[in-house]
């Protein structure tokens, strides 16, 4: 192993280097990445590590919510949040290859592997451990305006399975006959995304909504966003600590219910009786990101 594999920094040291390789970066996608899945699949939340970074065009990276693996163009913008050991990249890798030995392993869904397989508790202590790891990276760099999309996603994540659990980060409401409206969460943004199947779906839910997040702004998406004219957008301003980005998710799941009461309430009877039953799912409860002071400075190595 080369010096500057070992340690990452070291090219910052030879005039004219500016480039890096990312192999061992923990890295946090967006959504240019996942531009024909808005909000991404249900099980991926954004994070991963590099498996194989040498390249200028991409990366070979595994996801830790899904432990899938993903390659990321690096044409598009990549946010480095910390770094793990060498160790550490070896078990990811060696996991990750007893995954892919089987040609169907690590791509079909969970629903469909046979229950108390050896293949299904596998690949379940696997994604135990990648997300084990992102929770470790979360706790090391705390909350920031680089962590926050991430923890959005992890908490839109949970709404999303305790609402409308599906392949995908989306809740689907039926808002009216023959007509489906999705919504997404945009990380970046904060603001919930609906997308009708008509103009005309959209102009009636705008008015609902202004009605179910009163005092919010509720518009179009930008100009450059994918069918903009059957969107409507619900903009929950930037959290700015961790608490507000709590409140402004149970306030998001609040008035998703709302919305499913009012349009579905069967469905909402039979959702509320889970939730009651199992309660919410609260993943971001598990995060203790301790003294604010002490957290986000240098790089974590695991």
């Amino acid at each position: 192993m080369i010096t500057t594999e070992s340690r990452p920094e070291a090219m910052a040291d030879v005039p004219g280097i500016c480039e890096l390789a990312l192999t061992r970066a923990v890295v946090q996608y967006r959504r240019a990445h996942e531009l024909y899945r808005p909000g991404g699949r249900i099980q991926d939340i954004g994070l991963a590590v590099v498996l194989e970074g040498r390249f200028a065009s991409s990366v070979r990276a595994i996801d830790l919510g899904s432990a899938r693996i993903k390659y990321l163009n690096l044409a598009s913008e990549l946010v480095v949040l910390d770094w793990v050991y060498d160790p550490t990249l070896t078990h990811l890798r060696s996991l990750a290859a007893a995954d892919e030995e089987d040609p169907q392993a690590g791509r079909k869904p969970a629903s469909a592997e046979r229950p108390g397989s050896a293949d299904q508790a596998d690949s379940q202590e696997f994604r135990r451990y990648c997300f084990n790891l992102a929770l470790r990276v979360l706790n090391r760099r705390g909350f920031s305006s680089l962590t926050r999309p991430t923890l959005l996603r992890i908490g839109f994540r949970d709404i999303c399975k305790d609402l409308d659990l599906h392949e995908n980060t989306v809740v689907r409401i039926v808002t009216g006959r023959g007509t489906v409206t999705r919504v997404h969460l945009d990380y970046e943004a904060n603001a919930l995304v609906f997308r009708a199947s008509t103009r005309e779906g959209a102009q009636m839910l705008e008015g609902v909504l202004r009605e179910v997040f009163p005092g919010l702004p509720v518009g179009r998406p930008p100009a450059d966003a994918p069918d903009r004219a059957e969107s409507r957008q619900v903009r929950f301003g930037i959290p700015v600590d961790f608490d507000e980005l709590r409140t402004s998710l149970q306030r998001m799941r609040g008035g998703l219910s709302h919305l499913i009461a009012r349009f579905e309430p069967e469905r909402f009877r039979a959702v509320g009786g889970i939730v009651s039953t199992f309660g919410e799912r609260a993943t971001l409860n598990r995060l203790s990101f301790g003294d604010s002071d002490a957290v986000g400075s240098g790089l974590a190595v695991h």
